[in-house]
Protein backbone atom coordinates (compact mmCIF):
# COMPACT_ATOMS: atom_id res chain seq x y z
CA UNK A 1 0.00 0.00 0.00
CA UNK A 2 3.09 2.52 1.00
CA UNK A 3 4.74 1.57 -2.11
CA UNK A 4 1.82 2.68 -4.31
CA UNK A 5 1.08 5.51 -2.65
CA UNK A 6 4.82 6.75 -3.26
CA UNK A 7 4.21 5.83 -7.35
CA UNK A 8 0.65 7.26 -7.29
CA UNK A 9 1.05 10.57 -5.18
CA UNK A 10 4.95 11.15 -5.14
CA UNK A 11 6.19 10.28 -8.71
CA UNK A 12 2.99 10.25 -10.66
CA UNK A 13 0.95 13.44 -9.31
CA UNK A 14 4.49 15.05 -7.80
CA UNK A 15 3.19 15.57 -4.27
CA UNK A 16 5.88 17.15 -2.17
CA UNK A 17 5.51 14.36 0.88
CA UNK A 18 7.76 12.72 2.89
CA UNK A 19 8.99 9.53 1.11
CA UNK A 20 10.59 6.74 3.66
CA UNK A 21 13.33 4.65 2.55
CA UNK A 22 12.81 5.61 -1.11
CA UNK A 23 9.51 3.62 -1.30
CA UNK A 24 7.21 4.59 0.69
CA UNK A 25 5.21 7.27 0.76
CA UNK A 26 4.30 7.65 4.98
CA UNK A 27 3.98 10.83 6.88
CA UNK A 28 2.86 12.03 10.01
CA UNK A 29 -0.32 11.03 9.87
CA UNK A 30 0.05 7.22 9.69
CA UNK A 31 0.26 6.63 13.02
CA UNK A 32 -1.43 3.79 15.37
CA UNK A 33 -4.64 6.00 15.01
CA UNK A 34 -4.82 5.74 11.39
CA UNK A 35 -7.61 3.40 9.86
CA UNK A 36 -6.98 2.03 6.31
CA UNK A 37 -9.56 0.35 4.24
CA UNK A 38 -7.80 -1.91 1.76
CA UNK A 39 -8.58 -3.92 -1.38
CA UNK A 40 -6.45 -6.79 -2.18
CA UNK A 41 -6.82 -9.90 -4.85
CA UNK A 42 -6.78 -12.61 -2.32
CA UNK A 43 -3.33 -13.33 -2.20
CA UNK A 44 -2.07 -10.31 -0.31
CA UNK A 45 -1.56 -7.76 -3.63
CA UNK A 46 -2.51 -4.42 -3.13
CA UNK A 47 -4.77 -3.30 -5.35
CA UNK A 48 -6.71 -0.04 -3.64
CA UNK A 49 -7.16 1.77 -0.25
CA UNK A 50 -7.78 4.55 1.84
CA UNK A 51 -7.25 5.93 5.05
CA UNK A 52 -9.41 7.05 7.73
CA UNK A 53 -8.61 9.71 10.39
CA UNK A 54 -10.11 10.49 13.33
CA UNK A 55 -11.71 14.10 13.45
CA UNK A 56 -10.62 14.54 17.21
CA UNK A 57 -7.16 14.04 16.45
CA UNK A 58 -5.09 15.87 14.44
CA UNK A 59 -5.97 15.30 10.62
CA UNK A 60 -5.52 16.59 6.98
CA UNK A 61 -8.15 19.20 7.06
CA UNK A 62 -8.19 20.23 10.40
CA UNK A 63 -4.45 20.64 10.61
CA UNK A 64 -3.28 21.99 6.93
CA UNK A 65 -6.84 23.32 5.13
CA UNK A 66 -9.05 24.90 7.82
CA UNK A 67 -9.22 27.85 5.18
CA UNK A 68 -11.20 25.75 2.95
CA UNK A 69 -13.85 25.75 5.29
CA UNK A 70 -16.47 28.81 5.49
CA UNK A 71 -17.38 28.04 8.91
CA UNK A 72 -15.37 25.67 11.16
CA UNK A 73 -14.19 22.41 10.41
CA UNK A 74 -16.35 19.47 11.55
CA UNK A 75 -14.95 17.60 13.85
CA UNK A 76 -16.19 15.23 16.49
CA UNK A 77 -16.56 11.06 17.63
CA UNK A 78 -18.85 10.50 14.25
CA UNK A 79 -16.79 12.28 12.05
CA UNK A 80 -13.86 11.11 9.81
CA UNK A 81 -11.87 12.36 7.59
CA UNK A 82 -10.99 10.01 4.07
CA UNK A 83 -7.24 10.20 3.33
CA UNK A 84 -5.06 9.20 0.64
CA UNK A 85 -7.38 7.60 -1.54
CA UNK A 86 -5.16 5.47 -3.86
CA UNK A 87 -5.57 2.95 -6.51
CA UNK A 88 -2.70 0.96 -7.95
CA UNK A 89 -1.16 2.33 -11.21
CA UNK A 90 -0.39 -1.61 -12.01
CA UNK A 91 -4.14 -2.58 -12.43
CA UNK A 92 -5.79 -2.09 -15.79
CA UNK A 93 -8.92 0.15 -16.27
CA UNK A 94 -11.76 -2.16 -15.79
CA UNK A 95 -10.09 -2.89 -12.47
CA UNK A 96 -9.82 0.47 -11.15
CA UNK A 97 -13.47 0.43 -11.93
CA UNK A 98 -14.07 -2.50 -9.76
CA UNK A 99 -11.59 -1.35 -7.09
CA UNK A 100 -13.21 1.90 -6.82
CA UNK A 101 -16.66 0.80 -6.31
CA UNK A 102 -15.08 -1.63 -3.56
CA UNK A 103 -13.98 0.77 -1.71
CA UNK A 104 -16.48 3.84 -2.05
CA UNK A 105 -18.53 0.55 -0.68
CA UNK A 106 -16.47 0.05 2.20
CA UNK A 107 -16.59 3.47 3.31
CA UNK A 108 -20.67 3.14 3.58
CA UNK A 109 -20.60 -0.27 4.83
CA UNK A 110 -17.73 0.34 7.67
CA UNK A 111 -19.35 3.82 8.86
CA UNK A 112 -22.58 2.58 9.43
CA UNK A 113 -21.20 -0.51 11.49
CA UNK A 114 -18.83 1.81 13.15
CA UNK A 115 -21.41 4.34 13.92
CA UNK A 116 -19.67 7.30 11.35
CA UNK A 117 -22.61 9.61 10.24
CA UNK A 118 -20.27 12.41 8.10
CA UNK A 119 -16.90 11.85 6.24
CA UNK A 120 -15.10 15.07 4.93
CA UNK A 121 -12.03 15.28 2.70
CA UNK A 122 -9.87 17.43 0.61
CA UNK A 123 -9.61 17.33 -3.50
CA UNK A 124 -8.60 19.04 -6.50
CA UNK A 125 -11.59 19.89 -8.34
CA UNK A 126 -11.55 17.34 -10.89
CA UNK A 127 -11.73 14.74 -8.63
CA UNK A 128 -14.27 16.48 -6.32
CA UNK A 129 -16.74 15.93 -9.18
CA UNK A 130 -16.23 12.35 -9.60
CA UNK A 131 -16.86 11.87 -5.54
CA UNK A 132 -19.65 13.83 -6.09
CA UNK A 133 -20.92 11.74 -8.90
CA UNK A 134 -20.80 8.66 -7.21
CA UNK A 135 -24.59 9.38 -6.19
CA UNK A 136 -24.39 10.01 -2.64
CA UNK A 137 -25.11 12.99 -0.63
CA UNK A 138 -21.85 15.07 -0.79
CA UNK A 139 -21.29 18.58 -0.31
CA UNK A 140 -18.64 21.37 -1.03
CA UNK A 141 -18.12 23.06 2.95
CA UNK A 142 -17.55 26.47 1.04
CA UNK A 143 -19.74 28.21 -1.42
CA UNK A 144 -16.32 30.02 -2.73
CA UNK A 145 -14.88 28.24 -6.36
CA UNK A 146 -11.58 26.84 -6.24
CA UNK A 147 -9.29 29.54 -7.98
CA UNK A 148 -5.63 29.66 -9.70
CA UNK A 149 -4.55 29.90 -6.39
CA UNK A 150 -5.94 26.56 -5.16
CA UNK A 151 -7.51 24.20 -7.04
CA UNK A 152 -8.66 22.14 -3.61
CA UNK A 153 -12.23 22.05 -2.76
CA UNK A 154 -13.26 20.64 0.89
CA UNK A 155 -16.26 18.37 1.80
CA UNK A 156 -18.45 16.37 3.33
CA UNK A 157 -20.22 13.38 2.89
CA UNK A 158 -23.29 12.43 4.99
CA UNK A 159 -23.47 8.47 5.66
CA UNK A 160 -27.71 8.40 5.82
CA UNK A 161 -29.91 5.23 5.89
CA UNK A 162 -30.71 5.85 2.29
CA UNK A 163 -26.93 6.00 1.09
CA UNK A 164 -26.95 2.46 0.22
CA UNK A 165 -29.47 2.82 -2.10
CA UNK A 166 -28.32 6.12 -3.57
CA UNK A 167 -25.06 4.32 -5.06
CA UNK A 168 -27.06 1.34 -5.90
CA UNK A 169 -28.77 3.45 -8.21
CA UNK A 170 -25.68 5.24 -9.64
CA UNK A 171 -24.10 1.47 -10.05
CA UNK A 172 -21.57 2.26 -7.19
CA UNK A 173 -22.63 -0.04 -4.57
CA UNK A 174 -21.11 -3.55 -4.58
CA UNK A 175 -21.82 -6.39 -2.57
CA UNK A 176 -18.13 -7.45 -2.20
CA UNK A 177 -17.56 -9.18 1.42
CA UNK A 178 -16.13 -6.76 3.79
CA UNK A 179 -13.38 -8.49 6.51
CA UNK A 180 -12.76 -6.06 9.68
CA UNK A 181 -9.12 -6.61 11.38
CA UNK A 182 -8.18 -5.32 14.80
CA UNK A 183 -5.12 -5.38 16.35
CA UNK A 184 -4.06 -5.97 19.97
CA UNK A 185 -4.84 -8.06 22.69
CA UNK A 186 -8.20 -8.06 22.06
CA UNK A 187 -7.92 -8.67 18.44
CA UNK A 188 -10.28 -10.14 15.69
CA UNK A 189 -11.31 -10.69 12.41
CA UNK A 190 -15.09 -10.10 11.43
CA UNK A 191 -16.38 -11.38 7.98
CA UNK A 192 -19.63 -9.72 6.91
CA UNK A 193 -21.14 -10.66 3.41
CA UNK A 194 -24.64 -10.06 3.53
CA UNK A 195 -23.45 -6.36 3.22
CA UNK A 196 -26.97 -4.38 1.97
CA UNK A 197 -29.11 -6.36 4.33
CA UNK A 198 -26.66 -6.43 7.50
CA UNK A 199 -25.99 -2.39 7.45
CA UNK A 200 -30.08 -1.63 6.83
CA UNK A 201 -30.22 -4.04 9.55
CA UNK A 202 -27.20 -2.01 11.41
CA UNK A 203 -29.19 1.49 10.65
Amino acid sequence: MFEDRKRVFVDLLRWNVPVSEGRYEIDQFDDEYAIYLIVEDGNGRHLGSARLLQTSRPHILGSLYPHLCDTEVPHGDSTVEITRFCLSPRITAQERKRVRQSLVSAFVVYAIMTGIKTYTGVANNQWFKQIVNFGWDCEPLSCQNSTAYTDLIAFKIAITEQTIHLLQQSGMFTEDTLQMLQSGPQAEQKHVSNVAQECEHAI
